[in-house]
């Protein structure tokens, strides 16, 4: 389904309402009212957090931008030393603004905040340094800058009658300049038909902020319909199985915009713009709760985080929206400072739009899925023994955010070390989304549990996917298998090579995965396992390797004889610019001249 309303019905559904008099709702449509919040002790968690973090800001100067920070990307790659300064002073401007809403009294927290707008007026641009490469200041409009215009928008309806007419003003005149214009006179841009969360943030936000601030009907009904169209561009991005490739971080991230935007559009509009009438939507909203393992760890296929918090706010408001969505368990609840980015958009919802007597679970509720569009297989156990987490995925070594990891495979139990893991999410360099990106650890082939065979690892491309033999499932056993022959060149010597996966759900799950390969006729190939760990490996005899994690161990077991064990530490560079290690086993079989060979990986929980 697509949606589509011309901008003259647009501008008649505009014309009867006004976002001015109530644009922020709590979920439902009830009105805010910010004292009743700030006194509630079911908000007691929440607001405390917001205050913490507010207090530690107002001891702490402006963060200084420099230009010699902002060109330190184009000198070196790193991001991170001009974006931890950028998202700091993002931190402030979320942080005073919820707490001169939820403290009036307080002008500390208002001056501060004031100082912190006419600060971020001042930037040159409001992009990133590695979103511009060569983009004029005044026209290009990456994510951040989308997101501040939004966020700026949103604090002038909130506390317009407490901000001087004159930084009003100011502020409006920077959203029309920064977005607006160049919006509707300089694109298109890439993102407006891309198919991941850039369309949807970008557009999302800046469709927003024009609901919120834009005067004129007309002007706003164009850029309204603008943002619609990169909308459908943006669901195009799932199959109708909701998946989102990119991880639940990204879920969180670009289909959270895309709800924010839509439910403003249907408040202005009087529900007669309704993004949310779609099949696709409903499935999409129920991937939240279909991709975590135990916990908050979910299935982190591509560049998610191996541990991701759910945005109570987001999640509450989508469970009232469909009957199917569940209200996630309140201990996984995103702390305020857990966002390094500081969002205003989704912190302001986690207060407004957080369900404090919503029935929930005390975990997630164990069942299995399969994704067909994903090709992703999600199975959660639950037992008196603990939680229980696999997952495998097909797909193909084209997706956005891509990995090399066709046929890869996730098994964790609690907040255990991942007997079978995925590293996730590296930092973020301009190398890493460059032509070194699979020389990284998270996103090569070798960071994967992959084999490799006679000495080729999988190829990046769309013709490197996989196809579809089995997925069942039941309530004892479940069933996944994959040919992946495609996966490997030609140079490998592969006719064909079925990994399946057999989950036997006891109080302590076992997984089987069998590998089959066929070479041709004459010659056979060599085969190396690779097992990814986050647990301390040890051999115990040849045939079994211990797995050493916290509350569970592991066992990995396989046929004595036909290997030969090696234990692999590497180091790599998380996400946040950090250091970590994993584990890469190895089991190497000798080179064979049969044509077919078999190859069984058996893993137990103690």
């Amino acid at each position: 389904m697509r949606f589509h309303w011309e901008k003259e019905r647009l501008q008649s559904w505009l014309k009867d309402r006004s976002l001015h008099e109530e644009p922020l709702c709590r979920s439902g449509g009830q009105p805010v009212d910010w004292a009743a919040i700030a006194a509630s002790p079911l908000y007691a968690d929440m607001i405390a957090e917001i205050r913490d973090e507010g207090e530690r800001l107002l001891q702490r100067p402006e963060p200084e931008l420099t230009q010699e920070l902002y060109e330190r990307f184009e000198k070196t790659g790193n991001r991170l030393a001009y974006e931890e300064k950028y998202f700091e002073r993002r931190r402030r401007l979320t942080s005073f603004a919820l707490l001169s809403l939820l403290d009036p009294d307080r002008q500390d927290y208002l001056q501060a905040l004031i100082g912190t707008i006419e600060a971020m007026l001042e930037e040159p641009t409001w992009c990133l340094p590695a979103h511009m490469r060569g983009q004029q200041l005044d026209r290009n409009i990456d994510l951040f800058s989308a997101e501040t215009g939004f966020a700026l928008g949103e604090i002038i309806v909130l506390l317009s009658n407490r901000l001087s007419e004159q930084l009003r003003e100011s502020i409006l005149g920077h959203i029309d300049r920064r977005l607006f214009v160049p919006y509707l006179s300089y694109g298109p841009y890439g993102w407006e038909t891309a198919e991941h969360n850039w369309a949807a943030v970008c557009a999302g936000s800046i469709g927003a902020a024009a609901l919120l601030v834009e005067e004129s009907s007309d002007r706003k009904a164009a850029i309204l319909v603008k943002a619609v169209e990169t909308m459908n561009h943006y669901l195009a991005g799932f199959g109708e199985d909701g998946a989102c490739l990119e991880g639940p971080g990204y879920w969180n991230y670009g289909f959270g915009y895309f709800v924010y935007f839509a439910d403003l559009l249907s408040q202005a509009t009087g529900g007669n713009a309704d993004l949310f009438a779609s099949d696709k939507v409903k499935a999409i909203a129920l991937f939240q709760q279909r991709c975590y393992l135990a916990g908050d760890r979910p299935a982190n296929f591509s560049d998610a985080l191996p541990h991701v918090s759910v945005h109570i706010g987001l999640s509450d408001y989508l469970a009232d929206r469909f009957d199917e969505v569940e209200h996630p368990p309140l201990q996984l609840r995103a702390r305020y400072t857990d966002d390094h980015c500081s969002r205003f958009a989704p912190a302001l919802r986690n207060v407004l739009w957080f369900q404090s007597e919503a029935k929930r679970d005390a975990n997630w509720q164990p069942g299995s899925w399969y994704l067909p569009d994903a090709q992703w297989f999600i199975s959660r156990c639950v037992s008196s023994a603990g939680s229980f987490g696999f997952a495998a995925k097909g797909g193909s070594n084209a997706e956005p955010h891509n990995h090399i990891d066709v046929g890869h495979f996730i098994l964790l139990a609690d907040g255990d070390p991942a007997v079978a893991a995925d590293l996730g999410s590296g930092e973020y360099t301009a190398d890493y989304f460059g032509e070194g990106r699979y020389t990284y650890d998270c996103n090569g082939a070798h960071g994967h549990s992959l084999p490799i065979v006679s000495g080729h690892q999988q190829q990046v491309g769309e013709a490197s996917k996989a196809a579809l033999l089995d997925a069942t499932t039941s309530e004892y056993v479940d069933h996944f298998a994959l040919e992946l022959a495609a996966c490997y060149p030609a140079e490998s010597g592969l006719q064909g090579f079925k990994r399946s996966f057999v989950l036997l759900k006891g109080e302590k799950p076992t997984l089987t995965v069998t590998d089959t390969f066929a070479f041709e006729a004459e010659g056979g190939g060599q085969v190396t396992e690779v097992i990814v760990t986050r647990c301390q490996p040890s051999i115990a005899e040849d045939g079994r390797i211990v797995l050493a994690g916290g509350l569970h161990l592991a066992e990995l077991t396989y046929d004595a004889g036909r290997f030969r064990p090696a234990i692999i530490e590497r180091l790599f560079s998380n996400h946040f610019g950090q250091e970590e290690s994993y584990y890469r086993i190895h089991l190497i079989a000798e080179h064979s001249a049969e044509w077919s060979q078999q190859f069984a990986l058996h893993f137990e929980f103690k």
